[in-house]
């Protein structure tokens, strides 16, 4: 067997631009839609970046979620409501240039598979402009999510799948793109009980997807752009995980990173349940606390959230605390 040099192929790091969607006011980028992207490309080099990931969504005006009911404002760093022209990349590649930075890929982070055809419809043909608009701008993949129709089973949505999400992959062939998808499990996007409405959110559907897409020869095409704060959140480890794919001889898979701060309670461990449970663990008391009642509150519910932490603080914890260091005393 024939023995080569090592020769590392370095990741392309940089920062996301959808982390601070404000930068460029909305009523000026909406006059001149390449200025966000030209003043996030200054701001990158400011932080000392060497690439951005170039968020692109529905301009509100467009999109089927008002925006009032968004949590966030609308990441569209990447304006698509206008054809994203040559002479447009010409002056997004000056910048960059200018500025000696990199884009990683083009993220658009959607229901691909929403049950509403003309919402999907919709969707799809946004991927398409932004798929469209990376080929100009010399960049070689997308990122996004699968999603998940709301009307079907799980297994369901595998047929979901073949039929809506492979020409989508499809297309991307046709250009030469990879589509990176994130895992998050986007427990919130619906106000159902489903809790998995991403379907690829773990390494078994990663798999059972990527058969699909080998069946119609975009294999190459399906890769997994990893966030392991979205592991954290299922009860997952990182070195468990990718050991998973190693040892199912999918380790491929992972074609790229979002890295991003995991916030851990102070008095305790605390974990997301399943089916609208809280599940605090708190080991130097010995102490594990579950609660039953909604993990999902909206933000306009975050007061909800914070009286089960009071309760549980208030009424378990802090007694409990208290009785064992009354004990350790009197011993």
């Amino acid at each position: 067997m024939p023995v080569a040099a090592f020769e590392p192929k370095f990741m392309k790091i940089g920062v996301l631009t959808a982390a601070l969607q404000e930068l460029t006011p909305r009523e000026k980028r909406d006059k001149d839609p390449d200025l966000a992207i030209e003043e996030w490309i200054a701001f990158a080099r400011q932080l000392g970046a060497d690439y951005i990931q170039l968020s692109a969504a529905l301009h509100p005006t467009k999109a089927d979620v008002p925006a009032e009911a968004m949590l966030d404002p609308v990441a569209n760093t990447l304006d698509l409501r206008k054809p994203f022209d040559k002479d447009r990349a010409k002056r997004v590649k000056a910048a960059l240039k200018a500025h000696a930075l990199g884009i990683s890929d083009i993220g658009y982070f959607d229901n691909m598979l929403h049950d509403d055809a003309r919402i999907r419809r919709k969707k799809h043909d946004f991927m398409k402009r932004a798929m469209d608009a990376a080929v100009l701008l010399g960049v070689d993949a997308v990122c996004g999510f699968v999603g998940r129709n709301q009307e079907h089973s799980m297994d369901e949505n595998l047929f979901d799948f073949e039929r809506s999400f492979v020409p989508l992959l499809k297309y991307a062939k046709e250009r030469k793109l990879t589509y990176r998808v994130e895992q998050c499990p986007m427990p919130g996007w619906t106000t159902k009980d489903n809790w998995h409405n991403n379907i690829a959110y773990t390494p078994g559907t990663w798999i059972a997807l990527h058969r699909i897409c080998e069946k119609y020869g975009v294999g190459d095409q399906f890769r997994i752009h990893y966030d392991p704060s979205h592991a954290i959140l299922m009860g997952q480890d990182t070195r468990s995980l990718f050991q998973y794919l190693k040892d199912e001889g999918y380790n491929f898979l992972i074609g790229g990173f979002h890295v991003k701060g995991q916030v851990t309670d102070a008095k305790g461990v605390s974990a997301w349940g399943y089916g609208g449970q809280f599940i605090f663990i708190v080991p130097d008391l010995d102490l594990v606390v579950v609660t039953t009642s909604s993990s999902t509150a909206s933000e306009e519910r975050r007061d909800h959230r914070l009286t089960v932490y009071d309760i549980v603080e208030r009424l378990i914890i802090v007694p409990v605390a208290s009785a064992a260091a009354s004990s350790s005393a009197a011993n």
